[in-house]
């Protein structure tokens, strides 16, 4: 229906439905914050914050994780058709084609490979690079496997950060493993609260994200809260180790128990609604809990957690 009505417009409301399509392809508002993601890591590993690099980091950040989910879109086009939340996307309706939409993804791809290329390091590059083809052709598929898939996409989930900590210092030191292993341990219940929010379309498409066989039961809420409850320990180690300072400590506790406070509400309800709040922790994303200086004034960064809604439908 939607292909039937963009395919009787000519000239220039043609070309505006043909750009939002392509616009909607990139899923603009998960790149976007995906890079701010990328940029919090830069800005906390950079004792003076270098305005030629972070633009061109984030622009380059953004156009790779475009071409990662324009690729995924690309490979889950038929299973998009089937589900309700995924059946009006520009592949399954036909407003692009799959060529174009491969042609757009390769230029995404390659023109955010080169500005990261001339503008961060080769280490920061490569990750990029690493990120798009776990996310793409690793976890997509692996989606229709078993859980297993949650465990790979918690990779390129947790990479962003730690792009934009070796854009500013061009290693990978303890202090970005302690953000990459913070942001890691929490994709866990951000997946599953995803899976179990969008169960019903999920086993129509054959995904298998959600743990305990793949129920919506009381396991795999225990499951989510025992990853929730590793997050307050872990969130405290940039502050221990110095990278953030004291109000870090002391707002990653609050949040953490918040957060914690979410998955007992799944465990008792077992509904939709409590599954949400854990699918959308605002306030409890890792880049939030560690968004401090290491003199402990608040950074401005916004917090990855703010993804979520874009992450849910891009997964």
């Amino acid at each position: 229906m939607i292909a039937e009505q963009v395919h009787t417009l000519s000239g220039l409301p043609l070309a505006a439905a043909r750009v939002k399509a392509f616009w909607e392809l990139l899923k603009f508002r998960l790149s976007l914050l995906v890079t701010f993601s990328c940029a919090f890591g830069y800005v906390l590993a950079s004792p003076v914050v270098n305005w030629r690099v972070l633009p061109m980091l984030f622009i380059g950040g953004f156009l790779v994780s475009g071409a990662s989910v324009v690729v995924n879109q690309i490979i889950e086009k038929d299973l998009d058709k089937v589900m309700t939340r995924t059946r009006n996307r520009p592949l399954p309706t036909g407003r692009l084609s799959v060529s174009e939409a491969i042609t757009f993804s390769l230029v995404c791809l390659a023109a955010g490979v080169l500005i990261l290329a001339i503008y961060t390091n080769v280490l920061t590059t490569l990750l990029s690079i690493l990120s798009m083809v776990l996310y793409s052709f690793v976890y997509t598929p692996l989606k229709r496997v078993g859980p297993i898939a949650v465990f790979v996409g918690a990779i390129p989930g947790a990479l962003p950060p730690l792009l934009g900590w070796t854009a500013a210092t061009g290693s990978i030191s303890y202090e970005a493993l302690l953000i990459f292993g913070i942001q890691f341990i929490w994709q866990f219940p951000h997946f599953w609260a995803i899976a179990w929010v969008a169960d019903e379309d999920y086993k129509v498409a054959g995904f298998k994200l959600l743990p305990s066989g793949g129920q919506k039961d009381l396991n795999t809420a225990i499951q989510i809260m025992i990853y929730t409850l590793f997050l307050i320990p872990l969130g405290l180690l940039p502050a221990t180790f110095g990278v953030t300072g004291i109000n870090s400590a002391v707002a990653v506790t609050i949040c953490g128990v918040l957060f914690l406070a979410q998955t007992f509400s799944l465990m008792k309800s077992g509904d939709r609604k409590s599954a949400l709040k854990i699918m959308l922790p605002i306030l409890e994303s890792p880049q939030h809990r560690a968004g401090v200086s290491a003199g402990g004034g608040t950074a401005s960064a916004p917090p990855s957690g703010t993804t979520a809604p874009s992450l849910s439908w891009a997964r």
